[in-house]
């Protein structure tokens, strides 16, 4: 039986991660889940489970959270801290699904105690990426990618052979607006720009979507966990979400990975990691399908492209510095404050107005992202021409 731990099990991912556990009762014991301050679904979540422990990072909320766990034996905790020690429990298997930079800690945690941790928030990578990856060798770690195009990567590239690699092809829907013009994007509201066409997110991550900041991000990821460099990593919008992301080879093989839109399919990919198990998911019907399409992005709609392929290419805090200013606009444009096109925007002001040294701790990168996040909402206030 694996030991898991669930760090975020209340958000998307983490609820997936959650329906997959539960349906294989006796492959899985957890130990401990986590929450920011949803006490209902954490609750909820650790009775279901007869998880070992429930934590909650807003320290605030942990009176409700004793009380809803009273006389069920679940131990609870809360605060950053105890989101920390909850990581380093020793437990075989971590899903790191904690929304932003507040997952890095915990992240780091479940590293330094080895086994295997699961990335499936892009800070780590993106912010921290060095920091990361050494801290994985050192431990031993294994570090496995949930993202669905990362972990299509992962089943077709052979790393006994990546030096015989040609190109990574990473896919992409497009998010709802790839037919749109420059003008239509401008008027572009929250409500239309999460709505997307194909898979079910959260709100920061379905507009990170629309603008295509997500294939960045996820080039920067790729970088990151592949010894591939940027300039053979290729993005193209495949509208059918069918096909994850394909690895060619100089003999002209090219492998990809197909699968249904749900985020079950690599957690369960992960969770099972050696292994295959059994999803709820229906086989694709390929006769039905009918067709794949594959079409080039437009870098004059899809700014952010062009963004994060400079930010993976300079390296340092640049990444950082993007996906904090990224984080902020996007907050921002969902508030009202901003309009679809200023995110991309405000993330190129701040990439321009601010390049510090290459952080070298994870203190260091928080302090990197603290700054470009002060400086995005400066611009936020007073507008970016």
């Amino acid at each position: 039986m694996r030991t898991v731990n669930i760090l975020g099990a209340t958000g998307s991912v983490g609820t997936s991660t959650l329906d997959l556990v539960e349906r294989a009762p006796d492959a899985f014991r957890v130990r401990a889940l986590t929450a920011h301050r949803d006490v209902a679904g954490l609750a909820a979540a650790a009775i279901r489970t007869r998880a070992e422990l429930a934590v909650v990072a807003d320290e605030r909320s942990l009176p409700a959270l004793r009380e809803a766990l009273a006389g069920t034996g679940i131990a609870t905790a809360g605060g950053a801290e105890a989101v920390c020690e909850a990581a380093a429990n020793g437990a075989d298997w971590t899903m790191g699904a904690i929304v932003g930079c507040a997952g890095l800690r915990p992240t780091m945690a479940a590293i330094a105690q080895g086994g295997t941790v699961v990335l499936a928030n892009k800070e780590p990578l993106v912010s921290a990426g060095d920091i990361i990856t050494a801290a994985a060798r050192a431990s031993g770690a294994t570090l496995l990618p949930a993202d669905s195009e990362h972990n299509a990567i992962f089943q077709c590239l052979d790393p006994a052979r990546v030096a015989r690699v040609r190109r990574i092809i990473l896919t992409a829907s497009g998010g709802p607006f790839r037919d749109w013009t420059l003008d239509d994007m401008a008027a572009v509201t929250p409500a239309q720009a999460v709505a997307h066409p194909n898979w079910s997110m959260g709100a920061k991550i379905s507009v990170d979507s629309a603008t295509m900041m997500n294939k960045g991000l996820e080039l920067i990821e790729a970088v990151r966990l592949f010894p591939v460099p940027s300039e053979r990593i290729e993005i193209v919008i495949h509208r059918q979400s069918v096909i994850h992301s394909l690895v060619d080879y100089v003999d002209g093989s090219m492998l990809a990975q197909l699968g249904p839109s749900d985020m079950r399919v690599p957690i369960a990919h992960c969770l099972a990691w050696p292994d295959r198990m059994a999803t709820p998911m229906e086989p694709l019907d390929l006769v039905r399908l009918g067709r794949l399409d594959f079409e080039a992005p437009d870098p004059e709609r899809f700014r952010a492209l062009a963004l994060a392929r400079a930010a993976a290419e300079a390296g340092g805090a640049r990444p950082a510095i993007m996906n904090a200013a990224n984080e902020v606009a996007v907050a921002a444009f969902l508030a009202g404050a901003i309009g679809f096109l200023e995110i991309a925007a405000i993330v190129d002001d701040t990439l321009q107005r601010y390049d510090p040294a290459a952080p070298e701790t994870i203190d260091a990168v928080l302090d990197v992202d603290g700054e470009a996040r002060r400086m995005a909402g400066e611009r936020v206030k007073d507008g970016v021409a």
